[in-house]
């Protein structure tokens, strides 16, 4: 996904956001967690376009605590696919496809009778700008189909800072199975770990990953499924919870739709 230009002096607040305290010894710390008990209407995640990839990014659409601590994709925004310009793409569009209710987090991508994807992601706000986290959330896909993914990542906030830093977990297509990926820093092309768990999207599942200095490690259920130690991104990141368009060569069918809900979210800083 595109990222904008911060400001240096943005840039590290971000960067000392986890500095641990001299002398301390590190530790998990949690710093945010939600379990969608406030529910928001469909067509309630609008007007995000404001300060977008940043701590101070927020949805005009949402008030109180959902405004404070939630952040999503605006509206028209391209998804991977589409900045590939491959045959099916998708865009962005949270007012059709977020919303809240029965505690639970509904994302529901679509297509039209033509045209692109209706993609969504969303983006825990107060997990923005860390260096190293533990990243955990509960999730099931209830209705899959041909063309849609997921690929919830850590995304440097800085690209220039690391190059083609990327960690996904969950990802890869709706349809298939949940992997983990850690894109190894500086790298070129498909320079990473890949770990396939075999497991189908449409269980719940809780998938964790867990960043710290020169370690990465993906859990799925409680179970260790990757562990990656070369060149691991050392970078302050965003979670984007990103659901998007397939990249595998699928392509959504016309009036189609995908939907993926998630029960809760935690996230934790290692300071």
């Amino acid at each position: 996904m595109r990222r904008l230009a911060l400001p240096a002096a943005v840039l590290g607040l971000l960067a000392g956001l986890t500095a641990p305290a001299h002398g301390s010894t590190p530790s998990w710390h949690v710093r945010f967690s939600d379990s969608f008990n406030t529910d928001v209407a469909k067509g309630r995640f609008t007007d995000c376009d404001h300060a977008p990839d940043s701590p101070k990014a927020y949805c005009g659409g949402l008030t109180g605590s959902m405004r404070a601590n939630w952040w999503a994709y605006p509206k028209g925004w391209p998804d991977t696919a589409t900045q590939r310009r491959y045959p099916v793409g998708g865009i962005y569009d949270p007012a059709t496809t977020l919303w809240i209710s029965g505690g639970t987090l509904h994302i529901r991508m679509w297509r039209g009778p033509s045209g692109p994807i209706h993609s969504a992601t969303v983006v825990p706000k107060r997990l923005m700008g860390q260096r190293y986290g533990r990243y955990e959330e509960r999730w099931r896909v209830v209705k899959a189909a041909t063309g849609y993914k997921s690929a919830h990542l850590l995304w440097p906030v800085n690209d220039n800072a690391c190059p083609n830093c990327e960690i996904d977990f969950p990802e890869l297509e709706w349809t298939g199975t949940v992997a983990a990926f850690m894109h190894r820093k500086n790298s070129i092309g498909g320079d990473q770990d890949g770990y396939d768990t075999g497991k189908q999207w449409t269980a719940w599942h809780t998938t964790a990953i867990e960043w710290k200095r020169g370690d990465v490690r993906f859990y799925l259920d409680g179970k260790l499924v990757g562990h990656s130690t070369k060149a691991v991104p050392d970078t302050p990141a965003n979670w984007d919870i990103q659901n998007e368009s397939a990249l595998n060569g699928d392509r959504a069918a016309p009036n189609s739709s995908a939907q993926m809900d998630i029960a809760w979210i935690k996230g934790w800083t290692w300071n």
